[in-house]
């Protein structure tokens, strides 16, 4: 099915999740379009802003012309996959443009918090997805267990390096570091 078909087909499917409880939003991933449900928690927001504020400190250094926003789908219509990433790196001339979406190309980062509901699509589907649209960096945070899996070096369609941490830990991420210090778990204080 072209890519075409399929965002038609993931919008239809967002008008369509409008309509049930709870926040949804619709990716196109491998097996074509997916329904997401989205979790909201203030813990699961608080690191994606730490996430997201660390790499825009860091990345005038390192990538002037880019930064770190959450919000904008990531597409990669030859082979027909669309994410919205919690955070990603992307040019930031790239968000001026017209139309919906990031060309996957361009995304040198993606970050994701799992949600209190599970794991399933940020640990089993995005590891598939992202490499075969050759982002470079993949961080899976997770507040449930107080985990962090950094992901790197796509090749044909896999990620060949996994590096694990836990909460507090200073993360290396590409040529990023994440202090992971001030990163709350859920059901958990302090």
């Amino acid at each position: 099915m072209d890519c075409a078909r399929m965002r038609a087909i993931a919008e239809g499917l967002g008008t369509f999740a409008e309509r049930f409880e709870g926040t949804w939003r619709v990716e196109i991933g491998q097996a074509g379009p997916v329904r997401v449900r989205v979790c909201p928690s203030k813990r699961r927001e608080g690191a994606v802003r730490r996430s997201r504020n660390q790499l825009n400190e860091q990345l005038p250094a390192t990538r002037p012309a880019y930064v770190c926003e959450n919000g904008p789908e990531i597409e990669h219509p030859a082979i027909g996959r669309m994410r919205r990433p919690d955070a990603v790196v992307v040019p930031e001339a790239a968000l001026d443009e017209e139309g919906l979406a990031v060309d996957a190309t361009q995304v040198l980062a993606a970050v994701e918090i799992v949600p209190p509901s599970g794991p399933s699509n940020d640990y089993d589907e995005k590891p598939a997805d992202y490499p075969a649209v050759d982002i470079p960096h993949y961080m899976i945070v997770d507040p449930r267990t107080g985990t962090i899996q950094v992901h790197s070096d796509p090749c044909k369609g896999r990620y060949r390096r996994e590096e694990p941490y836990i909460f507090g830990d200073s993360v290396p991420f590409g040529p990023w570091t994440v202090e992971t210090s001030e990163f709350r778990r859920y059901g958990r204080d302090g």
